[in-house]
């Protein structure tokens, strides 16, 4: 499959696991991708996985928090590949915290990372974009829990409500431009950290499998970046301004 052949991605987040799923799985569409990780290794870890396919990939280490940082990345992709086609908002925190609890470092650091990185990453490329009268794409990462709230998580809650209206915002004001964006917004995926509060409370895992997931099963990062991979396609051509949810029926429940 070779949907993205030709194109020049950039993946956020691509040294954790839906990121890495997301940046290998485009560079099998064709995708050159930079894959963008606060932590270099991770980053380098997931180009090395690319390259060993014989696919093209660079990592850079970035903080998507900070404005100077996302600026220079986004103009060093540019440079490399000579323009950027797609934009994948991957990267995320989810430190939990009742709200009586939560404390402000909690909050900003939540909202920092979640949704001001989305913005940043997202107006640095787009400029680029419309310089470049460049129809590109971008996908962002949201959540059901950008839909409905869930206990314990109320700076993760507002960080991925704020996504979906981001996006949608982003999607009226970016069409004009021929530049679609959505978002995808996992349920729960089966990752390092979901296993193992899982596998600390084998009831509670049991018990979500039975009361809130119609098929029974918790997610894979791989059908996460399908999905983005679909949204950044051309099969999604007409697509914008939309939260796709992947979650195997929990918000239907």
């Amino acid at each position: 499959m070779s949907r993205l052949s030709g194109r020049s991605a950039i993946v956020t987040g691509g040294g954790g696991e839906i990121g890495r799923a997301t940046a290998i799985r485009l560079a099998a569409e064709g995708a050159r991708v930079a894959v963008v990780d606060l932590d270099q290794l991770a980053a380098d870890e997931t180009a090395r996985l690319i390259r060993a396919t014989g696919g093209e990939a660079l990592s850079r280490a970035v903080d998507v928090a900070r404005k100077d940082e996302v600026e220079a990345m986004a103009a060093a992709v540019h440079e490399r590949y000579g323009r950027i086609d797609l934009l994948c908002n991957i990267a995320g925190i989810a430190p939990p915290a009742p709200l009586l609890e939560t404390t402000d470092e909690n909050w900003d650091l939540t909202i920092d990372v979640n949704l001001k990185g989305v913005f940043l990453c997202t107006r640095a490329v787009a400029r680029l974009m419309v310089a470049d009268r460049n129809p590109g794409t971008i996908v962002n990462m949201a959540s059901t829990n950008g839909l409905v709230g869930e206990i314990g998580l109320v700076a993760y809650n507002a960080s991925k409500f704020g996504v979906v209206g981001l996006t949608m915002t982003a999607a009226i004001e970016l069409a004009p431009y021929g530049i679609r964006v959505n978002a995808v917004a996992p349920g729960m995926i089966r990752t390092r950290l979901s296993q193992a509060v899982l596998e600390k409370d084998p009831e509670l895992a049991a018990s979500y499998l039975r009361d809130k997931i119609p098929m029974a099963r918790f997610g894979e990062p791989s059908e996460v970046a399908a999905t983005v991979a679909f949204l950044a396609s051309d099969d999604a051509s007409y697509v914008t301004g939309h939260t796709l949810v992947i979650d195997g029926g929990q918000l239907t429940f």
